[in-house]
């Protein structure tokens, strides 16, 4: 823990606090499962009680909850003496949620606008850590295909006129010039030989779209044809929306990646116990990239020497350079950093709590959850009671047939029940309950959260918990938790928001 000076004491939290939790996936299912548990609670409300498993814990309140209905929110939140308001995904973060609800008696937990820039803008956030000399890739940043596109072919271009393969480079030359054409008459294309090429020439880089994609916008290319097509597919078929309007393209890391989620009042920076996701969705760490297939906790991939040189040289230097600029941090700050041979680097920073990072963070957290987020959010941190069980805990996502890509919703539900139990959590995502029917409503369906002395044990607990639920075209990788101790995987540079 650091705390960095001059900080100001605020409200301290009601001994009965009513909190509005914002959000409807697992996630927010694990953190209305802890704040539940809370004997400062007065009463829980809920934005999305159609997830099952949120309806058991909370009141709901009316729909539409959204930053376009500022008026309405502020009026629902007075009407219900709303003290806390625990705002779990990026999207309303980024739109201002905090800077339009909190107030002198409300309080919320989640950062402001701006800061929630290091996470909707990753152009801003490479520039951020930049200016403070945080280690992260290399990178170049691009507005348009077109620029993006011509810088990888100026770099084969060089490549190939110094292994004296002339007439490709020439190719390519005569591309540049027809694309400065204000007038073209027709499309221009590239000779078999050298779209081989592109195909086969190894150039592994990481293009990323600059905005929120629901954790999705990234794609890992291994050779120049695989980076052409992934910035056409970004920034001309807009696979990710208006979040491909930039683009990234970055040096592709090797390492393991380790997620360090820290909560910061402020001035004092407090680390939670280290968490390690798995974004893609194949076994073996294959296939396309997700917002995450299962994550265990805690990873034991730092040790004390290296994570104090994470505290201090990635997070400390962060919450610094935005104060600089006049941005006080407070909320969640979420690091995903690659464990590279020349030491960590940051993949990304999110402004919130990572998904499905929470849910073995909170079957582990020991402690009153209103009270640490109540002193998070008012500068308070430093004396929070946080501590941890000694279990392991490892969090199996279940999905739905063809997640990432198309998937049909509808289908129900049956066997949570049968595996519940006091360590074994489900945690409900993509779930819809009505006339007491559970279906699935989205492609990460179910967080299953096994608790044991051991990562192996945990592991398979969460697999055979699997076994026992039942919905058709249920999928869910086994192998998480499996590369635990390993530091060296190409899967790793997949972070992406």
């Amino acid at each position: 823990m650091v705390t960095i000076p001059g900080m100001q004491a605020p409200n301290p939290c009601p001994e009965s606090c009513n909190v509005l939790l914002i959000g409807g996936g697992g996630r927010e299912h694990a953190l209305a499962w802890k704040l539940a548990q809370s004997p400062k609670l007065g009463t829980l409300y809920a934005t999305d009680c159609a997830n099952g498993g949120i309806a058991k814990l909370a009141t709901p309140c009316p729909e539409k909850w959204d930053t376009s209905r500022i008026y309405f929110m502020t009026r629902w939140c007075d009407q219900h003496d709303i003290d806390l308001i625990v705002v779990g995904p990026e999207v309303p973060l980024t739109e201002g949620i905090t800077d339009e609800l909190a107030t002198e008696t409300r309080v919320v937990f989640g950062p402001t606008k701006e800061a929630a820039r290091i996470e909707a803008d990753k152009s801003y956030a490479k520039d951020l850590m930049r200016q403070a000399s945080i280690p992260t890739a290399d990178s170049r940043t691009f507005s348009d295909h077109d620029s993006a596109r011509n810088y990888l072919l100026r770099g084969l271009e060089r490549d190939l006129e110094n292994e004296f393969k002339q007439p490709l480079a020439k190719e390519i030359e005569a591309y540049f010039e027809w694309s400065a054409e204000l007038e073209r008459s027709d499309d221009f294309t590239f000779s078999e030989e050298l779209l081989e090429l592109l195909q086969k020439r190894e150039d592994p880089c990481v293009v990323k779209a600059c905005g929120l994609a629901a954790g999705k916008g990234v794609i890992l290319c291994d050779t120049v044809g695989e980076s052409l097509k992934a910035i056409a597919q970004i920034m001309k078929e807009k696979i990710f929306g208006d979040a491909g309007n930039s683009i990234i393209i970055e040096e592709k890391m090797s390492g393991s990646e380790v997620s360090v989620l820290a909560l910061v009042d402020g001035g004092t920076i407090w680390v939670l116990d280290l968490c390690q996701d798995h974004k893609q969705v194949g076994e073996g760490d294959v296939g396309a990239n997700t917002g995450g297939m299962g994550a265990f906790c805690p990873a034991p991939l730092l040790d004390e020497e290296m994570l104090d040189y994470v505290e201090r040289e990635i997070l400390v230097p962060a919450v610094d350079a935005m104060r600089r600029d006049g941005i006080e941090y407070r909320g969640v700050l979420y690091a995903g950093i690659m464990l590279t041979p020349a030491g960590p680097k940051v993949l990304e920073f999110n402004c919130r709590f990572g998904d499905p990072e929470t849910q073995p963070l909170m079957a582990r957290l020991q402690g009153d959850l209103i009270d640490i987020l109540w002193r998070t959010a008012t500068r308070t941190l430093d004396g929070a009671e946080i501590d941890f069980s000694d279990d392991i805990a490892c969090c199996v996502v279940m999905c739905s047939e063809g997640y990432p890509g198309n998937y049909s919703k509808g289908q129900t539900i049956t066997g949570i029940e049968k595996v519940e139990s006091d360590d074994l959590l489900v945690f409900q995502a993509g779930t819809h309950c009505t006339g007491g029917t559970l279906t699935t409503s989205g492609g990460r369906v179910l967080g299953v959260t096994a608790l044991s002395n051991s990562l192996e044990s945990a592991r398979v607990k969460a697999n055979a918990a699997c076994e026992q639920i039942r919905f058709n075209g249920a999928f869910w990788r086994s192998d998480i938790g499996c590369r635990a101790n390993t530091t060296d995987s190409s899967a790793t540079t997949a972070s992406g928001a």
